[in-house]
């Protein structure tokens, strides 16, 4: 059997042919497999390193912190955060790519830890703060209520002690009398009348500071006017008219005060009617009493 050489050579290089597309095929089909495990491999790295972007973007937006500084970093932190997200989102990328912001990425979720550490430091201060401040505020609130109370005790026991120590006028006698070339005759009728005497006891009273005490009587006829008006004496809060002054020596002891008033030339005769005395130490009345003059 004869061979032609020619024939042989086509069908040698067909084969080769064949063999050689089956190798590229094959090498094909294996380097788009990993080409496309590769671009699964990143989309999958991209698609992580987003996610951690936008988680914490999440957490930046739920940070708060009343401290100024803090503040401003955390807005760089959301603002350097929400850069670099939108940056991988824009590009195509490739591992290089991917490697650097994750790198990114990492570098954030350090400075962000930080950032929550400090945030979760700066809110126990507070509420500890808080806490001491509405303490000190109870406190404060119950030392004023003491206080408020230890102060009406005293304005109480002030009060009860000058009530107690102050002057006072256990008895009165008052007598109407016509004096004539010195003599003084008793009499109740008041055209006759022109000398009133009064005399007022004082009480015994050890916690009454003892010296000289200004009494003060005053007679208020029955057309209301003072009767022998000697003017006005004033006080720290009141003023008085008065009909007569007369000053003692006070030693916690009961005593008598008694003084003459006699009318002027411009009362007489007097009024017919009800006098009232009253008898006042230091603008507070010591007691009263009354006569009738008919």
């Amino acid at each position: 059997m004869i061979v032609n050489p020619q024939l042989f050579n086509y069908r040698l290089i067909i084969s080769s042919l064949i063999v050689a597309i089956a190798v590229l095929t094959v090498f094909s089909f294996s380097n788009y497999i990993s080409i496309e495990q590769q671009k699964n491999a990143i989309e999958e790295e991209k698609k992580l390193v987003e996610s951690e972007l936008s988680q914490m973007i999440s957490t930046n937006d739920d940070l708060t912190s009343v401290n100024t500084s803090l503040s401003s970093e955390l807005e760089d932190a959301k603002q350097n955060t929400k850069i670099a997200l939108d940056s991988l989102r824009l590009l195509n990328s490739d591992l290089s790519v991917i490697a650097k912001y994750k790198d990114q990425a990492r570098g954030l979720v350090s400075k962000n830890k930080r950032l929550e550490a400090s945030v979760e430091t700066l809110e126990t201060t507070n509420a500890e703060l808080e806490e001491d401040v509405r303490e000190a505020e109870e406190a404060l609130k119950l030392q004023q209520d003491e206080n408020t109370v230890l102060t009406e005790v005293n304005e109480s026991l002030k009060t009860t002690i000058e009530e107690a120590s102050a002057l006072k006028a256990m008895a009165f006698d008052v007598s109407s009398y016509n004096t004539v070339l010195g003599r003084k005759l008793a009499t109740t009728k008041a055209s006759k009348t022109n000398v009133i005497d009064v005399c007022i006891t004082l009480a015994e009273n050890v916690l009454t500071k003892p010296g000289k005490k200004d009494i003060y009587i005053q007679i208020v006829d029955p057309r209301n006017n003072v009767f022998a008006d000697k003017g006005v004496a004033k006080f720290d809060d009141s003023s008085l008219i008065y009909s007569a002054k007369t000053t003692v020596h006070y030693r916690n002891q009961s005593m008598g005060v008694c003084t003459a008033i006699g009318a002027s030339k411009q009362e007489m005769p007097l009024l017919e009617g009800k006098y009232y005395i009253s008898a006042f130490h230091n603008g507070v009345k010591l007691g009263s009493t009354e006569i009738y003059l008919k």
